[in-house]
């Protein structure tokens, strides 16, 4: 029994530095990228994700019903809250003219923009 709870703390513990390298990855990818769109993505998908593994290797240590329920919580918030900002984030930037509209593939703003006109 003592050499599964050291097994899984190892585990764990491997995990929480994953998740730290994925989302030191992504910080990386916000300072280096060139425009919003791309940190914004870089702000998005590695962070998310980085949360995740950390929050999967914080519960293989804890392992309480409670402290699973409240990293489930916490799982949970940060899938809906994070890409939302980076959502309006991009869109603000949008709109106050910070993106470039020669490289975009689609422009369906443009249409919804001129719409509301």
């Amino acid at each position: 029994m003592n050499v599964l709870l050291q097994i899984t703390d190892t585990a764990g513990a491997l995990l929480v530095l994953l998740g730290a390298a994925i989302c030191l990855l992504g910080v990386i990818g916000m300072l280096k990228l060139p425009d919003v769109l791309s940190r914004s993505h870089a702000a998005t998908k590695p962070q998310s994700l980085g949360m995740l593994i950390v929050l999967a290797g914080v519960a293989l240590r804890l392992r309480s019903g409670m402290d699973l329920a409240t990293l489930a919580l916490i799982g949970f918030f940060q899938l809906m809250t994070g890409p939302v900002a980076a959502h309006l984030v991009a869109r603000s930037a949008y709109r106050t003219g910070q993106i470039e509209h020669g490289e975009l593939l689609f422009d369906e703003l443009d249409e919804q923009l001129t719409d509301e006109s």
